[in-house]
């Protein structure tokens, strides 16, 4: 139970309101990614070890880049989800943010045009945005002038554009909410939507991320930060989470969303409930804009601060789903984040990267590896870090490494960390009536 104080006009204490905290579960999942175009092709390609990194094909990546492959929603269709014509007035993220809340929608079975509409809300964040939008208009700007500016230009570009389209198409008239914190983008919109139905606030909501930066400007711009894998002539073995051969990440795109809905109100309509959301933790680094601290302390908090907030201990924690994105001081942090939070405990739990597989969909990231810790719970099929072949130096943990694990577990973590200092974990359980 929550407590906080009302104050009148001027500030004075006037009442204390309590608040009773209500469960928060899923209830719909949706997701495009480089592993698959729906929830189950992108389980499939987790649980199997498929990995969805290729040479890029969104743009001519010819032998003048130093990195020239990327993880790529393939075989998308826009055309299932909109016309011609409404298409002119998305960037490819708000595209998949679309398409990707349109599963979700569907999976969920709640029909949104009915009840209260200002009890539906969304929460579908983005990392960068309509950067392809962006540089589209910055060519035509270059090459004829203001004339060559579409009218859409705005509408496409802003970080916002996923939330509000998602909104529009369902009715949504709650919360509107788009978070950017780079790569914790995705869990803190899941983090922000949780809290808004824990307290009272709305009854269900849309929440996720969704990013299309598979272009020349950011391929170009995180390779020259040396962030990047250049492993260019074998790019399904560049993801290598945690293996001491790692030289970067792989940059990816996609799309997913969950339903969260109140308990009740999920129960009174017989939905399926695939798990129950107990728990959200975030931190700041305050240490360097694109680096963490070398022990994890940012990492360590947030983690902390989840299972605080679930009221679960460190102990009954059975599986993470790591941030790992294959470069060295990131995954080093993050391990040693684990192994100080949990102790003696870090070596019985399972920690793998799904981004081994899918690579680093940045602003999507956190909302796919929900979907992952989600389904890992219910299935009882822990997904496997592929391509580590060799754990760097005390690296001692159970990384699900190569193939995937069968495990009842009952509680489990999805960390997601991003350039800025933004940390965050979500703590999801197995649902129990």
């Amino acid at each position: 139970m929550l407590r906080s104080p009302q104050t009148d006009s001027i500030g004075s204490l006037k009442t204390l309101r309590t608040i009773t905290l209500r469960r928060v579960v899923v209830t719909g999942m949706g997701a495009l990614t480089p592993a698959g175009n729906s929830v189950a092709q992108t389980w499939d390609g987790m649980v199997n070890g498929i990995s969805g990194v290729d040479s890029i094909t969104l743009f001519d990546a010819n032998e003048d880049w130093g990195v020239r492959f990327a993880g790529e929603v393939r075989g998308f269709d826009p055309n299932t989800i909109l016309d011609a014509r409404e298409q002119r007035r998305f960037d490819r993220f708000a595209l998949l943010a679309l398409a990707a809340a349109t599963e979700a929608a569907k999976d969920s079975g709640f029909d949104f045009q009915s009840g209260d509409p200002y009890r539906h809300g969304v929460a579908i964040g983005s990392g960068i945005g309509g950067i392809g939008t962006i540089e589209t208009g910055v060519k035509g700007l270059i090459t004829g002038g203001n004339r060559k500016i579409g009218p859409f230009t705005v509408p496409r570009l802003m970080v916002n554009a996923g939330a509000g389209q998602v909104s529009i198409r369902f009715n949504l008239r709650g919360a509107n909410i788009a978070t950017a914190t780079a790569c914790a983008t995705g869990s803190h919109a899941i983090g922000a939507a949780f809290h808004l139905i824990q307290r009272g606030d709305a009854d269900v909501m849309m929440a996720g991320g969704a990013e299309a930066a598979v272009t020349p400007l950011c391929i170009g711009s995180f390779a020259s930060m040396k962030a990047l894998s250049t492993r260019n002539h074998e790019p399904k073995l560049a993801s290598r989470p945690f293996d001491k051969d790692r030289d970067g990440f792989v940059l990816s795109e996609g799309a997913a969303v969950i339903v969260l809905e109140e308990y009740e109100h999920a129960k009174k309509r017989g939905a399926h409930i695939y798990a129950e959301l107990l728990g959200f933790g975030s931190s700041g680094d305050a240490f360097h804009i694109a680096a963490p601290e070398a022990q994890g302390s940012g990492a360590h908090r947030a983690m902390l601060n989840a299972l605080k907030d679930a009221e679960v201990s460190a102990d009954q924690v059975g599986y993470i789903n790591a941030h790992g994105t294959s470069t060295p001081l990131g995954d080093a942090a993050e391990v040693s984040a684990v192994k100080e939070l949990f102790g003696n405990h870090a070596k019985k739990l399972a920690m793998s990267s799904t981004k081994s597989v899918t690579g680093h969909a940045l602003g999507a990231a956190g909302g796919i590896e929900s979907i992952a810790t989600i389904l890992a719970l219910q299935n009882g099929i822990l997904p496997p870090t592929i391509n580590l072949d060799c754990p760097d130096e005390g690296f001692d943990l159970d990384f699900v490494a190569h193939t995937a694990q069968e495990r009842s577990i009952q509680f489990a973590l999805n960390n997601s960390f991003g350039f800025g200092g933004h940390n965050t974990s979500l703590v999801f359980g197995r649902f129990k009536d």
